[in-house]
């Protein structure tokens, strides 16, 4: 799966890491649907984390579509109710 995190580049990330995506995007809707800026904040960190440790690279010159889009890391928390509702950035 490709995963891009927005101004950061895009990263092939193993299938096997798509179920952990998933719990740690719907963690961050249920903070910010709660109001809880702090458990947003936290999950959404866990998610950049794992994209970028277990994913590899892609070159900036490889033109591939990504499977998820990740919002750039310094979003804000009246962005994130936009981006972070629903089901998230990963359907079920």
């Amino acid at each position: 799966m490709i995963v891009r995190i927005s101004g950061e580049g895009q990263f092939e990330l193993p299938d096997e890491d798509l179920d952990r995506l998933n719990q740690l995007d719907n963690a961050a809707v249920a903070a910010v649907e709660a109001g809880d800026e702090g458990g947003f904040r936290e999950h959404f960190e866990q998610l950049i984390a794992l994209v970028m440790t277990d994913g590899a690279p892609l070159a900036l010159d490889d033109l591939v579509e990504s499977t998820v889009i990740v919002p750039p890391r310094d979003i804000s928390f009246e962005e994130a109710r936009d981006e972070f509702s629903g089901d998230g950035l990963i359907p079920d």
